[in-house]
């Protein structure tokens, strides 16, 4: 069993902006070391290569093997790797998204990445990227009415994770707001409808307690979710509802001020069995500082120590921060 010491909890490169190579142009590997040696200096020996960092699928065999050498230099274990924005059920550019995901699981297994995350949300549009904070307007909703489109969802993402199984990889599907990966319930049934042992969840429940609309209790979506969890982001909003006036307001926070409990969440996670990868993620501000301190709540406060038996009591002694984290 995982314990404080050693759970491996991933920094998301998500604030590192995009270090995508320009087209016919070789890998920028010194922005490449320069943003992995930020994120190993707060701390982090552990990275979640998200694709908003570089387009995996897109790499040439060579800038993959340059990727390689970065990583290496500069201490960095990739944990995991999160391709997002690439609906495989895209009306325009679903078989496009498709045939980027595969690519993406051979890049993740010539890495040794253990874990491919991906989802149904699209990509933001231009009124969403206009704003402060891209949930306050809405995007594009999967058409739950549609057998047709439930289907193609079933059949691709399954297609995608027997492609990770015979990589040796596990695929892990992204909770995401307005999508079929949107409730606890349609998540669980997409899920179960794939049937495949290496296919589970991967249960961002900030992503749907931030809506600015009413919303499932978030214990509930952790209950539900938590027995098909492989993979795990976690971030916090802080949620402020006036039922009266109709108002809603969320911000980003840290996972110990939120809305979410995280000190249930993980117990809840660790009732159902969950030792899958912990990646901590922030939007806005100082995104990797937030992340340093959210891998720093976890490790000293909340996930289990070595000698921790779930359903006994202990003292836990103090614990500093883990620089090898």
């Amino acid at each position: 069993m995982l314990s404080a010491d050693d759970w491996p909890i991933a920094a998301a490169m998500l604030p590192m902006g995009d270090a995508h190579p320009a087209a016919d142009s070789p890998p920028p590997v010194e922005r490449w070391l320069a943003d992995l040696g930020e994120v190993h200096d707060a701390g982090f020996s552990h990275v979640d290569l998200t694709d908003s960092w570089v387009h995996y699928g897109d790499l040439a065999p060579g800038q993959v093997e340059a990727l390689r050498q970065c990583l290496a230099a500069t201490g960095s274990t990739a944990a995991s790797l999160s391709a997002i924005r690439r609906s495989v059920i895209d009306e325009r550019d679903g078989e496009a998204h498709l045939a980027y995901a595969h690519r993406t699981i051979e890049v993740a297994a010539s890495l040794s990445i253990p874990v491919v995350s991906v989802g149904l949300h699209r990509a933001l549009t231009a009124a969403q990227r206009d704003q402060l904070w891209f949930w306050t307007v809405e995007g594009h909703r999967d058409p739950f009415e549609d057998q047709d489109a439930w289907s193609l969802a079933v059949t691709r993402l399954r297609e995608l994770g027997r492609h990770a199984a015979d990589a040796g990889l596990i695929l892990s599907l992204e909770l995401y707001e307005h999508t079929f990966l949107g409730t606890s319930e349609s998540s669980v049934r997409l899920v179960e409808e794939i049937g495949l042992d290496n296919v589970g969840l991967n249960p961002d429940i900030g992503n749907l307690i931030r809506l600015h609309e009413p919303v499932e209790d978030w214990r509930a979506i952790a209950e539900a979710t938590m027995p098909y969890a492989n993979f795990w982001h976690v971030k916090n909003y802080t949620r402020d509802e006036d039922a009266a006036a109709g108002f809603v307001s969320t911000v980003p926070t840290s996972l110990e001020l939120g809305v979410i409990n995280y000190r249930e969440a993980v117990k809840i996670a660790l009732r159902n069995g969950f030792q899958g990868v912990i990646c901590v993620e922030h939007y806005g501000g100082d995104g990797l500082s937030v992340s340093a301190t959210n891998r720093d709540y976890l490790r000293q406060r909340v996930l289990p120590r070595r000698d921790y038996t779930p359903g006994t009591s202990r003292v836990r002694q103090s614990h500093g921060t883990d620089a090898s984290s």
